[in-house]
């Protein structure tokens, strides 16, 4: 199941943006948030696009793509529980989640899933039951938590699962760290719904050879690599 697929080819054009009345906006008590809103990147873990806060006994998987060898989203096991995370660009001057949801949505029912559009600790969020085959050849069905994040210029999509998506205190801590993840966006010119590149920890920028395509399935695993921290 694609996550979405790309409206445009076009870099998004550079656009004079209307001040707000900063009294509108009322301080955050979490992120997502923008490299421009902290002061250092402190214990998280640099994977290019996006910095991920450690826990204690976390496993971190990065997801590459099997062809092009791009690194395509960060993947954290928490116990029982997981979370998968991926950076976009988006335009200037509007968020995309509201239409990305929509898409989920009509996406997951037309594979027989069904899905909840409810409130969440980072606003609308997606409740879905994805259709399985189970071990005996039975079709089943998994739950999953579709979140988004808009930011400035950018978009951040995760998806909490395991007994994550069905258990509110299981999901705190993995909610916790997706509200201390740092987006870094650049300055180069992208497409809307260009994925941000990811890399390895500890080491420098995966080449491409052109944009990557994010192409997310919650129900398989790509290729991993495995870092324990």
């Amino acid at each position: 199941m694609g996550l979405f697929s790309r409206r445009t080819n076009a870099p998004e054009p550079d656009r004079e943006v209307e001040p707000q009345d900063e009294a509108t906006k009322p301080p955050r008590d979490h992120g997502p948030w923008d490299v421009t809103e902290v002061a250092e990147i402190g214990r998280r873990v640099d994977l290019g696009s996006i910095w991920l806060p450690p826990r204690d006994g976390m496993e971190l998987r990065m997801e590459v793509d099997r062809n092009t060898k791009v690194v395509t989203a960060a993947a954290v096991a928490l116990g029982e529980s997981r979370l998968q995370v991926q950076a976009f660009a988006a335009p200037k001057t509007e968020g995309v989640w509201d239409e990305i949801r929509a898409e989920l949505a009509e996406s997951v029912t037309k594979q027989g899933g069904t899905v909840d559009d409810v409130p969440g600790p980072f606003g609308r969020e997606l409740l879905a039951r994805l259709p399985v085959r189970t071990p005996e050849g039975r079709t089943g069905h998994r739950p999953v938590r579709f979140l988004g994040v808009d930011g400035p210029r950018w978009f951040l999509r995760a998806v909490l699962g395991g007994k994550a998506a069905v258990d509110v205190k299981a999901a705190e801590e993995l909610e916790s760290l997706l509200g201390d993840v740092v987006v870094v966006r650049g300055d180069e010119p992208r497409a809307p719904r260009d994925l941000l590149p990811l890399r390895l920890p500890g080491r420098g920028p995966t080449p491409l050879a052109a944009p990557a395509q994010p192409s997310f399935d919650p129900l398989r695993r790509g290729p991993e690599i495995t870092e324990i921290r």
